[in-house]
């Protein structure tokens, strides 16, 4: 029953909101536009705030289901430390999840990058890190208009956040390894933001776009 939920937080992973409402509202494939991300940002860049707000919504809720289910089904078939097991399979299922959205298999394995879909993972994993971690990314937006800084800054925020406060709680490690490697998964797909960032040529929120997102 293990493999099958974290299978299950796949394929939930997989269902790629960006491309689904991008098609619906301006019938074409957002990943064909703008950055090509399937993601919020170049879904509201390119089909308008409607569609865009749609894709978080759903990216975060795939994400909290994933991580929900997970958790409670690791609890029903744990006979000792059901808590501790719990918290271990949100992880894993988050994770499986993430991995369904920057790979997704209904969608030729071209997905977004990830960090709608953590928001709903760490609502179930660590809800106060989260909200923190919402409270930096609107701060660094409005301070800087930078959206990609603005996620980055918050992934760190959120994955430190999330450890500190489960250092009293066991095991520690399995949490390390799942959150640093879900941080790391938004790192690496900002590869190309990061680079514009330093060269100063990203995109503003509101500026013109130089093919970011």
């Amino acid at each position: 029953m293990s493999i099958a939920v974290v299978i299950l937080a796949y394929l939930l992973g997989s269902i790629n909101f960006a491309v689904i409402f991008s098609k619906a509202f301006m019938k074409r494939d957002v990943r064909e536009v703008g950055s090509g991300n399937a993601g919020t940002t170049n879904v509201m860049r390119s089909a308008g705030f409607l569609p865009g707000a749609l894709t978080f919504l759903c990216d975060a809720l795939k994400g909290f289901a994933a991580c929900y289910i997970g958790k409670t089904v690791f609890e029903m078939i744990s006979e000792t430390k059901a808590d501790e097991w719990g918290i271990i399979g949100a992880y894993i299922c988050g994770l499986a999840c993430m991995l369904g959205h920057v790979f997704p298999v209904f969608f030729k394995f071209k997905g977004g990058k990830g960090v709608a879909t953590s928001v709903g993972i760490f609502a179930v994993c660590s809800p106060v890190a989260i909200a923190l971690g919402l409270a930096v990314f609107a701060l660094v937006t409005l301070s800087t208009k930078y959206v990609s800084l603005a996620s980055l800054t918050a992934t760190v925020v959120v994955v430190v956040c999330s450890l500190i406060f489960r250092l009293t709680a066991a095991p520690i490690l399995p949490q390390l390894i799942l959150s640093v490697a879900m941080g790391l998964i938004v790192f690496i797909k900002h590869g190309e933001n990061i680079k514009r960032l330093l060269n100063g040529t990203e995109n503003k929120v509101g500026g013109r776009n130089k093919q970011n997102g």
